[in-house]
């Protein structure tokens, strides 16, 4: 009996160990499973507030670009003939960012000197003078319609200076979609004869002019955008929205005040008086019409730089050619662009070149995605 009974006593101690053992790794289970849940909680909150940050800019660049696009060939249409002052709206509407600045603050100036900070807003403020004079030059001899079309070739260019300057991949897709692009813009050009005639008052040679400058323009708009993203990761170093306002307003000073000599020393500021007397809809129009384009293109280039530092200058730039395909469209009823079968195919092999960097980004963010969870991680980014 003594024997039975210690029998007895052992198992029931063993089974009261085993019920123990189980409940304690049920419950470390359990607070391992609340303390992750605690952990993942801020990082889906803030992805969410990422993703309406990315949102906000993308609608900035659609609407921006588009009106600012058309209302900078309504200034030409409608009698305006300075190239100068064309491109001077493209900066000059900085100072209503102006007030935002003081809501928030930029730590550049604890990483960079006064110096370095101005030597680099002042080179970014020139290539954006050359940059929009060329763009002034292309919109007043081409065509709206050919001119947006020929604007996406800067997604080919961006995915060069993208490349060499900020390390991007050149996959099978992206090499596919600077082709189809270099193809449509090509498509433009052996369309010349047909866009330079009476029409459209457009003679050849200045319809080449127009070509050419909006080629080189969409070249440098590309450079300065892979610079823009250089600076913010490898220079600056810092996420924050007052960097961002920074980079839009101090070059935008630098490119305002490189048009206002460029239109004095072009001698254009002689004939602005007899421009805005003969312009067909009138003084107030006038006015009217270069202050909108002056807001607009603030408008884009919040959602533009925004884009750059949220995500890459690649990604701003297929989001910039979402809204071309547009203008094209706007243009054949307000500006009464002809739309003959080139253009359509132009447009075509335009939206396929898009299309291609699209998903090529999705495959690089699922790929991203499979490799944080695989290192651990349990932030969801966009890149």
């Amino acid at each position: 009996m003594d024997a039975t009974q210690d029998q007895l006593v052992q198992q029931s101690r063993g089974k009261e160990v085993v019920y123990d053992s189980r409940s304690n790794e049920d419950n470390s289970i359990t607070n391992h499973n609340n303390n992750k849940n605690k952990k993942l909680y801020l990082p889906k909150l803030k992805h969410l507030i990422k993703w309406l940050r990315i949102t906000t800019y993308i609608f900035f660049i659609l609407v921006g670009q588009t009106i600012a696009t058309l209302l900078g060939r309504l200034y030409f249409d409608k009698g305006g003939n300075s190239k100068w002052m064309a491109t001077f709206v493209q900066s000059a509407g900085f100072p209503i960012i102006i007030p935002f600045k003081f809501f928030s603050s930029s730590p550049t100036s604890l990483h960079l000197s006064i110096s370095k900070l101005t030597s680099i807003y002042f080179a970014f403020g020139l290539l954006s003078t050359g940059t929009n004079l060329m763009y002034s030059y292309g919109l007043v001899y081409l065509p709206v319609s050919t001119y947006s079309l020929l604007c996406a070739s800067q997604l080919a260019f961006n995915a060069v200076t993208s490349f060499f300057i900020n390390s991007k991949k050149l996959t099978g897709l992206v090499i596919n979609s600077v082709v189809i692009l270099t193809i449509s813009a090509c498509l433009l050009g052996i369309n010349a004869d047909d866009e330079g005639d009476a029409s459209n008052n457009i003679a050849k040679g200045k319809y080449i002019i127009g070509f050419l400058c909006t080629l080189g323009a969409s070249a440098m708009y590309s450079l300065m955008s892979s610079l823009v993203e250089y600076y913010f990761e490898k220079v600056i170093k810092e996420k924050s929205y007052g960097a961002v306002q920074s980079m839009q307003i101090y070059p935008a000073i630098v490119t305002t005040c490189a048009c206002v000599v460029g239109l004095f020393g072009s001698g254009e500021w002689r004939t602005l008086k007899e421009e805005i007397r003969d312009y067909k809809t009138g003084t107030v129009p006038y006015v009217m019409t270069l202050t909108f384009t002056a807001i607009t293109w603030q408008v884009f280039s919040i959602g533009y730089l925004g884009l750059i530092f949220e995500v890459s200058s690649l990604f701003s730039n297929v989001i910039g050619t979402v809204g071309l395909p547009l203008v094209p469209i706007f243009a054949v009823v307000f500006f009464h662009d002809k739309m003959n079968g080139v253009k359509v195919i132009s447009m075509v092999l335009a939206m396929w070149g898009f299309i291609s960097y699209i998903y090529q980004h999705y495959l690089d963010n699922i790929e991203a995605q499979k490799a944080r969870k695989h290192n651990g991680g349990e932030n969801l980014a966009l890149c």
